[in-house]
């Protein structure tokens, strides 16, 4: 029994040595989805990136959409899949950028879902100065600050582990680390409470606005007969597009939200089976993303057409009618 014991071990000749996990059905579940999030991803982020007809203000943001569910698919899965079936051998300054990433691309994911909220309440809500106000720049300009304010919130959010790598680890063969009270209500407030609030407010009013639009489209009724806000009527497409987009922040916040629940029972509980439940519920949604894309927007069904079947390197193919 004692042989039995040591081999359970991640450092058998270590008493500090944490015990070696088992690999469960949750391993082979997140493999699978981890391939298919960056495989997906990966198309959407070729066609947006290749077609010139798809380079708008709203794809750009998301591209970057697409990247950062690329990169968790790429990395923060694996490094989750890592954490659970297996020992960390790799050092406690591997343990803090395992650590960064997918609190990063977490950020940086409701960072992208806030930006495609306000792009919808502005094309929806003020349609006149939708195309002077929302531009290239500025939202390739919004997209890089999301990226950047998320680059320095996770930094202070992990100061203490990013200055004392594996000071927080208590046993050999494990990557952990644990925020205080504090810093714990504070993230709870910026990351949470605040941006979901926001993007439930404004996709409330864009709803309202796009359900006034439909129904006076359907009845015939003047634009002078509706409030000032409606008063110039929103194009059909960007009425699809609210309805689309709509349906990928709903699909975010049904996934987002559960992955609270470490905030509120501690670190511990993403040991229990529901919290692995709850973390793979969240990158599903990275997964979902590009099949929302497929089922509502023609141009992605075509432009991956042209990709697998690589028609994309002839030349001229950066032109092609996709929409």
């Amino acid at each position: 029994m004692a042989v039995e014991a040591e081999v359970e071990l991640c450092f058998p000749h270590l008493n500090t040595s944490r015990l070696r996990p088992k690999s469960t059905g949750f391993s082979l579940l997140l493999t699978s989805t981890s391939f298919f999030t960056a495989s997906l991803n990966l198309l959407v982020i070729i066609s947006i990136s290749h077609f010139r007809q798809l380079y708008t203000p709203t794809n750009i943001l998301l591209l970057s959409l697409a990247i950062t569910d690329f990169l968790i698919g790429l990395v923060s899965m694996p490094v989750e899949l890592l954490q659970r079936t297996s020992c960390w051998y790799f050092g406690d300054v591997t343990c803090v950028l395992a650590i960064f990433s997918p609190l990063l691309l977490s950020s940086v994911s409701i960072g992208n879902i806030l930006l495609i909220s306000i792009d919808r309440y502005v094309a929806i809500c003020d349609p006149l100065r939708y195309s002077s106000r929302v531009t290239h720049r500025r939202a390739t300009v919004c997209v890089c600050l999301c990226w950047l304010c998320s680059v320095l919130y996770i930094c202070l959010y992990l100061k203490d582990i990013l200055s004392q790598p594996g000071r927080f680890s208590t046993r050999d063969g494990e990557c952990t680390f644990q925020i205080d009270l504090a810093m714990g209500t504070v993230d709870l407030v910026l990351s949470f409470i605040i941006p979901i609030t926001a993007i439930i407010v404004l996709y409330m009013r864009v709803f309202i606005v796009a359900a006034s639009q439909a129904r006076a489209m359907r009845s015939h009724v003047t634009a002078v007969n509706l409030q000032l806000s409606l008063a110039i009527p929103v194009k059909k497409s960007e009425l699809k597009a609210a309805r689309t987009l709509g349906i990928l922040v709903m699909v975010f916040l049904i996934c987002f939200l559960p992955s609270f629940y470490f905030s509120i029972v501690g670190d511990s509980g993403g040991h229990v089976p529901f919290g692995a439940f709850v973390i793979f519920v969240f990158y599903l949604n990275s997964c979902v993303n590009p099949l929302i894309y497929a089922m509502f927007y023609p141009w992605f069904r075509k432009a991956v057409r042209l990709i697998v079947t690589l028609q994309i390197l002839q030349p001229g193919s950066r032109e092609a009618n996709v929409l």
